[in-house]
């Protein structure tokens, strides 16, 4: 995976990457901060016209959840669709097409229509591509262009110089799963808190250095005593909740009520998991803030963005419990998805106990959308606004 983590750190600073998938080669490019020339000048590297790779989502967005099936129904066809581009197509123009909210006054609803016309299958490429970024915290699309049969020893030759780096597309479909039992302990230290003075963090680094978790130890849990149920919190990483208190959510709350209701049993375990904005990280989330302030509910806003309903995956939080021989629990959610995401890991959720935040006229629409569309389990909460 060592190329994969590297090609991931090359689309953060706008470089192209090549897809190699059986004798098919991409070059690949990120589309956020993609330059005004950017698709014109991957098109003359790969020597044949570029295209657009959209998330089943965005392309809900668009007006066409079916797009580009064709008459083979191939799986990845299901999951995201390439979109042709024409020539000389602006980067505004490319951006309205890829996560801006109002295509059709950007593009006009003639272009937007023979957009959804151009429509193709995506391949197995375009599926590695949209992985890559998503694992890069990029918005979820990408610019592609196969590389024409006379253009293929000019790239081979860029990658053999250190000019382009080259990924299989199997590896990069992969990275979005992590590294399974290849999660390091890093560090860890004595850290009193206000709501729990006995407190111990230890931190773990993700192979490809993106990310680090940190498992915080409250008081005294019995970690060590077979079958004993360890109190346990998820808690995925929440900036303007957690740090500044945001009213938009209920994440800050949540953090210090869970904090202090594990001290108050005795001890247990809080994960604190880099996923911020259900897994599309801080600067996607901003995006969909403004969204959602021209009436959008969070759910809506990151599928405009290109998202699904939650990116977040929990194999990593399975490998920490792992690292401190944890294997039952009473989790502390009101969340079915974190209980199912443990369960097909193996750990034994014994008990599950509401954890709620204060609802607010900031967070309602924000808590309405989690409870209708996503189904966690917050019907106290609503009753107790009545």
């Amino acid at each position: 995976m060592h190329q994969v983590e590297r090609a991931i750190f090359d689309l953060r600073r706008g470089l192209p990457v090549l897809i190699i998938a059986g004798e098919s080669r991409v070059l690949v490019q990120a589309i956020e901060g993609a330059a005004e020339a950017a698709a014109s000048r991957l098109g003359e590297l790969a020597g044949t016209s570029p295209a657009l790779v959209l998330t089943r989502h965005r392309l809900a967005i668009l007006g066409q959840g079916d797009a580009g099936q064709g008459d083979a129904g191939q799986g990845s066809a299901k999951e995201a669709a390439r979109l042709p581009l024409p020539d000389g197509l602006a980067s505004g123009r490319l951006a309205a097409l890829a996560f801006g909210a109002a295509p059709a006054a950007t593009l006009g609803e003639a272009a937007l229509s023979e957009c959804r016309l151009a429509l193709e299958p995506a391949e197995s490429a375009d599926l590695a591509a949209l992985a890559l970024m998503r694992r890069a915290l990029l918005i979820p699309s990408a610019l592609v262009a196969r590389v024409a049969e006379s253009r293929r020893a000019s790239v081979a030759a860029a990658v053999t110089d250190g000019t382009l780096l080259a990924v299989e597309a199997e590896q990069a479909a992969r990275c979005l799963d992590g590294a399974g039992g290849m999660l390091r302990r890093v560090s860890d230290a004595r850290i009193p808190l206000a709501d729990a003075f006995e407190c111990r963090f230890i931190l773990f680094r993700e192979p490809d250095g993106l990310r680090e978790h940190v498992a915080v130890v409250i008081g005294d849990p019995a970690l060590d005593a077979p079958g004993v149920p360890v109190p346990l919190r998820l808690h995925s990483a929440c900036l303007t909740g957690d740090l500044f208190g945001s009213l938009r959510c209920d994440c800050g709350e949540q953090l210090r009520t869970a904090v202090a209701e594990i001290d108050a049993v005795g001890g247990g375990v809080l994960l604190y998991l880099a996923q911020e904005g259900r897994g599309i990280g801080l600067a996607n989330k901003l995006r969909a803030y403004t969204l959602q302030d021209s009436g959008l509910d969070t759910l809506d806003a990151d599928q405009i963005l290109g998202f699904g309903e939650d990116e977040r995956r929990y194999g990593v939080a399975v490998d920490m419990l792992d690292a401190l021989g944890i294997r039952r629990v009473q989790l502390m959610t009101n969340n079915p998805l974190k209980m199912a995401a443990l369960a097909e890991g193996g750990i034994e959720v014994v008990e599950r106990q509401a954890l709620y935040g204060t609802l607010n006229d900031h967070n309602h629409r924000y808590l309405s959308a989690k409870a209708e569309r996503a189904g966690h389990l917050l019907d106290e909460v609503f009753r107790a606004r009545r």
